[in-house]
């Protein structure tokens, strides 16, 4: 394998070339990157003397702190697939997650050993071992992470040319999807995908060996691990790693440490735009601010641009990472647009047989480079559909101008044909979201006696607004055709979500939230 695609031995690389250049902050404390380099040697030690073999799986399931980033380094150096594991899961989740990928060693942080407690993976066959991270285990079988790890201090792991990965088209992660519309699937990621997500990220941040960057999302996600960190680690440069989002801590240290680079989603930008403008600091250092991950309006670009936050969009996926991107001032100039493919990839729009369509024309994403995924784990019926003649589907439905900017339309999944005609809920949210009324809301269709399918909106109030479904009707008059219009409005309290804001919208139709007021018959009519 050639080295530069693996990514522990440009930490090693940098301990020779900067011994001293900080590699991560955390909490007060600088760890080099000689020091990152010598503790992933020991955590790489500490594997093998458990029985870790290239191709056994790694589950962590742990927040942000040096220890992910040591782990998943060493994995990466002994061919291990490490399996990052989301903590805001419930353990029946992440029950499913361990089942799915079979890992031979899970460890966890001790903040979660409660959430995990009724887990049976003790009794796992083949067995499990357990490891704690940052809390010592009263159970003598689960093991001690830190404990482990410094018995090996000072030494490195053997690898004859027989083990540590050969071949960058090797798998080096298994990231589990999202799951908004069923079980998460394991998208399988390769050294290779790895890299080139690297030299894509480096390109859209202008990355540099001086670069600061404010790592706030979790690194059980792709932002985090793949567009932030290992990025970083790839130029040399220094990460601040935040344990969970405090959006004025962000402010302090932004100022402290003069951060250039930072990802958010947009609701982490709306809790800092919440920050009073005196309590922000200053925040010249910043070079650039990306977001991407949910709908992003351009309400909220204005304002992050007003606030001094220089903000560029980015787009992709759990299985591409960074697919599309757009400048601070595409962005602002094209309302609505997720930016041109990444240098690294091809990105086009297909109609439902595979046809490439016109500028203008809706189509589904497809995407095809050494960004993609190599496949779903143990899964290949997804696979299959998913990965077709070398092209992955999104599953995103887009359009494309003339100077190649895309704007999303809608998921696949999420289009319906109400009367014959084909309906986006995206669309249809997008007009509904302009109501002075309207927090937030949710569209989906659902089977109709006389249209086939229409559209049901769940909907979320602002405070102090007494918003009724016909405002919202007749909200659409002008703005949408009158077959796009919601045949029912229910309004909720709050939304089934991902991890990242997504709209778990399958569980929607069977939440237990009460249905305070529904459309009228005669409203109905009139709609339709």
């Amino acid at each position: 394998m050639v080295k530069s695609m693996n990514i522990a031995w440009w930490v090693q690389r940098w301990s020779d070339l900067h011994p001293d250049k900080p590699a991560i902050l955390f909490e007060g404390k600088s760890i080099s990157y000689s020091e990152l380099h010598k503790r992933v040697n020991w955590a790489g030690c500490w594997l093998q003397s458990l029985g870790i073999e290239k191709g056994d799986r790694v589950a962590v399931m742990l927040s942000n702190c040096p220890a992910f980033m040591e782990l998943y380094l060493a994995c990466s150096r002994l061919g291990a697939i490490f399996v990052p594991i989301n903590f805001r899961m419930a353990a029946p989740e992440v029950d499913y997650t361990l089942k799915n990928c079979r890992p031979r060693l899970f460890l966890f942080g001790g903040e979660f050993s409660e959430e995990l407690a009724g887990l049976d993976i003790k009794n796992d066959l083949p067995p499990v071992l357990i490891a704690s991270v940052g809390e010592q285990s009263l159970d003598a079988r689960i093991l001690d992470y830190h404990r482990g790890v410094e018995k090996f201090e000072g030494q490195e792991p053997f690898l004859p040319g027989s083990t540590g990965p050969a071949d960058p088209e090797e798998p080096q992660v298994i990231m589990y999807t999202s799951g908004t519309t069923g079980e998460p699937k394991g998208a399988v990621l390769t050294h290779r995908k790895t890299f080139f997500n690297c030299l894509n990220a480096d390109i859209f941040f202008k990355l540099h060996f001086d670069d600061i960057m404010l790592i706030i999302l979790p690194l059980f996600h792709s932002g985090g691990l793949f567009i932030q960190a290992s990025p970083i680690l790839y130029k040399g440069a220094t990460m601040i790693i935040h344990p969970k989002f405090d959006p004025s801590k962000a402010f302090r240290d932004i100022e402290r440490f003069r951060v250039t680079k930072f990802l958010g989603v947009p609701t982490i930008y709306k809790a800092l735009l919440d920050v009073g403008s005196g309590e922000r600091g200053d925040l010249s250092s910043l070079k650039v601010s990306a977001i991407g991950g949910e709908k992003t309006t351009h309400a909220l670009l204005l304002q992050c641009k007003e606030a001094g936050l220089p903000v560029r969009q980015i787009m992709g996926q759990t299985e591409t990472s960074i697919l599309l991107w757009a400048s601070e001032e595409a962005s602002l100039a094209k309302p609505g647009t997720v930016g041109r493919p990444v240098f690294h990839a091809e990105v086009g729009l297909v109609d439902r047989h595979g046809v490439p369509v016109k500028p203008g024309e809706v189509g589904e994403i497809v995407v095809r480079g050494s960004i993609m995924m190599k496949e779903y784990w143990q899964d290949p019926v997804k696979t299959a559909e998913t990965i077709q003649d070398g092209w992955l589907h999104t599953g995103d439905l887009a359009r494309m101008d003339d100077e190649g900017y895309f704007y999303l339309v809608d998921r696949a999944k999420d289009m319906y044909i109400s009367g014959g005609e084909n309906v986006y809920p995206a669309e249809v949210e997008r007009v509904l979201r302009e109501h002075p009324g309207v927090e937030d809301v949710a569209v989906m269709g659902v089977p109709d006696d006389q249209w086939g399918e229409a559209g049901h909106a769940f909907v979320i109030r602002k405070r102090g607004f007494d918003l009724q479904a016909e405002d919202l009707i007749n909200f659409c008059k002008g703005k949408l055709a009158r077959y796009k219009w919601p045949k029912k409005v229910t309004f909720v309290s709050s939304f089934p979500r991902t991890s990242l804001g997504k709209v778990r919208k399958a569980l929607l139709p069977g939440g237990t939230e009460p249905v305070e007021a529904e459309m009228t018959n005669t409203a109905l009519k009139r709609a339709y």
